[in-house]
This record gives C-alpha cells, structure tokens and sequence, in this order.
C-alpha cells in the first residue's frame, strides 16, 4: 500500500508536468521545477523511510521505468545523430581542409582545458588538506579495492597504446550497436572518413554527389524530429533520475566524507567559472551561455552520463547558442570521452594529492608538474572508456606509483561526486564547442546573443 502511495504520488507530478507541456510553459521551467519536486519528493522519502528500506527499493523499481527509459531513448538516437549530422556537416562544407582544422582546434581545446582542471584539482586537494590518512575501511570499499588491484594488472602501456588503435573501427556497423567502449570515437571516425569521400567524388560524379547529399540531408532532417520528440520528455526524467539520487542515497556515508564532497564541488564550481572566463574572452556573454546551458547541465547531473547527454548538449548548442553542426558534433561526442574536465582531470589529480603523503611522497613542483602531464595524456588516452573516472583514476595513481586500492574509499560518496563531474565534463564540451565556433566564425552571434522567453514546444 505505501509503495502504491508513492507511485501515486510520482504519477501526480509526472501529470503536473504533462500538463504544463500543453500550456506551453518553457522548457526550462519545466526542467528545474522537475529537479526540485524530485529533490523534495526524494527528502520525504528519506525522512520517512531511510535509503535502504523495502519501501523506497520497490518504489524505485518502478520509478525506474522513466529514468532508464529516457536515458535509453537518448543513447537510442546518439549513433544516428553522430553520423548523419558528421557526414551532412562535412558534404556541406564543401572544403575537407577546414574539417581537420576543426577536430584539431576541438581537441586542442578539451585536452588544454583538463590541464587547467588539473591544477585547480592539486590547489583544491592542498587548499581543504585532503589526505586518505585515517580512512577507515568497510566491507564495501575493501572489496571494491581489491577489485581496483585486481583491475589494475590488465593495464599496461601495450593495452593504454592500443585504445588510441582501437578508436579506429574494423567493423564500423558494429560500432553502431554501441558495442564497444569506443564506438562513439569510431563512429566519428567512420562519418568523418564517409564525409569526406564524398566530397572527392563531387566533381568527378557529380550527380552521384548529388544524390547522396539530398539522402543525408533527408536522413538528418529525420533524426533531427527524433531527437526533439525524445528531448521533449527531459522534465520527465530528470524528475525520476533526481528522486532515485536522492531517495537512495547514503546520507550517513556521505556525512563520513563530507570534507572531500565539499572540496569536490569547489573545484567542479571553480572549472566552471573558468570556463565562463575563456568564452567572456572570445567576446561572447558567459549568461548567455549559462542561460542556454543550463537544462543540458542539469540532465547531465541527474543523469551522470555524458554520452547520453550528446543529443541534448548538439541541439543546445546549434538551436540556441547558433554555433555550426560541424563544430557542434565533433565538440559534443569528442567531449564525451575526450578531455573530461571533471572525471579525467580534477578527480584524479585529487585522488593523487590525497593518497601520495600516506606512502610518504612529498608534494612538491616537480610531481604536480609530473601529474598534470599525466593527467594530461590520460584524458584523452580513456577516451570512450566505460567507467571514465575510474579508469582515469588507475592510469593516473599507477604511473605516479600511488596504491590504486585507496580509490575504493570514495564507494559511499562516487554517485553524488559523479553528478558534478558529468555536468563539468559536458559544460566543458559545451565551451569548447562555443569557444572553436567562435575562432573559426562558425557561429550566429545574433542566435547567440538572443534572449530565451519560450522554448517553441510546437516544432
């Protein structure tokens, strides 16, 4: 019967939201007043039963039907997005040198901010006085570092080495599926190649050109549709993601390593103005962008991943910030995995500051110097990795001969600490897929620059 109360209860606000969505009220709106109906719903929970009641766990059996259900929609559509809006950028762009001219500036820009996520990760760690010295090991971390041991044997430099390889796909309609870590590189990849093929046959077999960019164009046109229909149902799961955080997290856990979640989000928050600072040098209005921004975050936060989150971060940034599809694309899906300013850049470089004085290496310039390289390298050598920060965290600590098993520690805490990496790892896409634009003139100031009243719900 109370699992039935809560279910009502959910169905009320699911209703709510429904019914603002007919009115036409503005997806932002709709987006926060999601966010903060679940995070009440989810404190009531709470206070009523606790986080591991039989209560909550059913009630969020069902309640996961909307929460996974939308981010499977999403991840649903990522493939063909990437590949129709990649091939229709490049096959209308008509000159294949400004393609490598852009994935080069993108990629530069995703790596040189991490670096700078690094240094503010070493001077947050050193600021708060972070270190894994009387942590007190529970039956879950212990396993989960034994795991990280054991995980740690399978990486060598032959397999770091060979992920760049693998990025290049054998069976590119595999890589579709989804199949692989690094399916979303490789369908890049593959859609870049296919590009720009095509453009080498536009004057030789012109009307063969013709052809195939009209059935591109009309496949992008398509899954444009989808993807609006599918972003349509945001509000919806942002509600069921942000209740089952908040309904099923551990406070008392959380409370035990509250120094280093608050240490956590005052780097999150300070990468985040920094990037604010590099886009207000290019010229453009940082509330701007985090005015059209914003909804795209706070998906990401809820639900903490960022390739799910590409659909959303490509149609935030062409329809309301007016930067190009080209630029948008590339910037969306090589920021996904590439340059994660929150989990390959800031995470890491915490976890090393903490955990190098407990086997009794100092902290001097020499291995911040060492450990931003690094940090460096690693953030684009995870690229496409399944479990990115924790990867990232392995690579990092064993090259500066740190015990990875201490990683195992931050269990209780990783869930709420991942919700502020992802939306730092997608902010960090969003701005240097803004910041590229802006170099290469491939961005609409007026769309830019325009004021957000109403989302027109009717397209």
């Amino acid at each position: 019967m109370l699992v039935l109360i809560n279910l009502i209860i959910f169905a009320i606000l699911i209703f709510i939201l429904y019914t603002m969505q007919t009115k036409f009220v503005s997806f932002s709106k709709r987006v926060f007043l999601a966010l903060g109906m679940a995070i009440v719903f989810g404190v009531i929970l709470q206070f009523l039963y606790g986080s591991t009641n039989p209560i909550v766990n059913t009630s969020m059996i069902y309640i996961n039907i909307v929460a996974e259900g939308y981010v499977r929609m999403l991840k649903m559509i990522v493939m063909p997005l990437i590949m129709v809006s990649i091939i229709s950028s490049i096959i209308n762009l008509e000159d294949g040198k400004s393609l490598g001219k852009m994935g080069g500036l993108v990629i530069g820009i995703l790596v040189g901010t991490s670096i700078i996520a690094a240094l503010i990760g070493v001077a947050v760690a050193l600021g708060f006085g972070l270190t894994a010295e009387g942590l007190q090991l529970g039956t879950k971390e212990v396993a989960r570092a034994a795991y990280l041991e054991k995980e740690m044997t399978h990486i060598n430099i032959a397999d770091f080495v060979s992920k760049f390889v693998k990025m290049i796909p054998d069976n590119p309609f595999h890589d579709m599926t989804g199949a692989r870590d690094s399916s979303t590189i490789s369908v890049v990849f593959f859609s870049a190649f296919t590009g720009i093929a095509a453009l080498g046959i536009a004057k030789k077999k012109p009307k063969s050109f013709e052809t195939f960019k009209n059935i591109i164009n009309s496949f992008h046109d398509i899954v444009m549709r989808v993807v609006t229909l599918v972003l349509r149902l945001t509000p919806f799961g942002v509600l069921a993601l942000m209740l089952k955080v908040v309904a099923t997290s551990n406070v008392s856990e959380i409370f035990k390593l509250g120094t280093f979640v608050i240490a956590s989000y005052v780097a999150l928050i300070s990468m985040f103005l920094v990037h604010l600072l590099l886009i207000s040098l290019t010229g453009l209005s940082p509330i701007r962008f985090v005015q059209k921004a914003l909804p795209v975050l706070t998906f990401a936060f809820t639900s903490r991943t960022s390739a799910g989150t590409i659909p959303f971060n490509v149609e935030a940034q062409t329809k309301k910030m007016g930067v190009s599809e080209g630029v948008a694309n590339l910037s969306a899906s090589f920021g996904s995995s590439i340059g994660q300013n929150g989990c390959a850049a800031i995470y890491p470089a915490m976890l090393a500051i903490m955990i190098a004085p407990t086997v009794g290496v100092p902290i001097t310039i020499s291995f911040v110097v060492q450990l931003v390289i690094i940090i460096a390298i690693s953030s684009f050598g995870v690229a496409g990795v399944g479990g990115g920060a924790t990867f990232a965290a392995l690579i990092v600590l064993s090259s500066m001969n740190l015990p990875v098993g201490l990683v195992g520690l931050l269990i209780a805490i990783e869930p709420l600490i991942d919700m502020g990496r992802t939306a730092l790892n997608v902010s960090g896409s969003m701005t240097t897929g803004v910041i590229s634009a802006s170099i290469l003139k491939e961005i609409d100031i007026k769309t830019y620059s325009s004021i957000i009243t109403k989302d027109d719900d009717k397209d």
